[in-house]
């Protein structure tokens, strides 16, 4: 079993323990999430923990787009909600990348594959892509 899914039980246990209903709720959605993905396909296997990131990842986006869509409808304790459950998954994803860093990435990037004009953007997000998986979005 991967390191991260055995920290997610084991948080799971102790929120439980310690009755922390946002927190609880968060990672049972999240292992559920998980548990979906290691058996979608034609036959189920066990998630790595760079895959279990990705599936983080897609969860935390949801959260994040979904109080944005509470908070437009007026809806703030929902939205407030959301941004509390998005918090606690944050904190099994790796830290983001800055501006800055990814600029820097995506410069590197550029001179590496000596790519030129809009066209090249491909090569330029193959190279990139791998360095910064799960620390930006796309």
């Amino acid at each position: 079993m991967s390191a991260l899914k055995d920290k997610l039980k084991a948080d799971l246990t102790a929120s439980l323990k310690g009755r922390n209903e946002v927190r609880l709720r968060t990672i049972r959605m999240a292992l559920a999430a998980v548990n979906v993905e290691e058996v979608s396909g034609k036959e189920s296997r066990e998630l790595t923990d760079d895959e279990i990131v990705k599936v983080l990842t897609k969860e935390a986006k949801k959260r994040r787009e979904a109080a944005e869509a509470f908070r437009n409808a007026g809806r703030s304790e929902q939205a407030q909600a959301e941004l509390d459950e998005q918090a606690v998954l944050e904190e099994y994803l790796p830290a983001q990348l800055s501006d800055d860093e990814l600029a820097a990435l995506v410069d590197a990037a550029i001179a590496e594959t000596g790519a030129s004009g809009p066209q090249a953007m491909g090569q330029v997000m193959k190279a990139v892509n791998p360095k910064v998986a799960g620390r930006a979005e796309g």
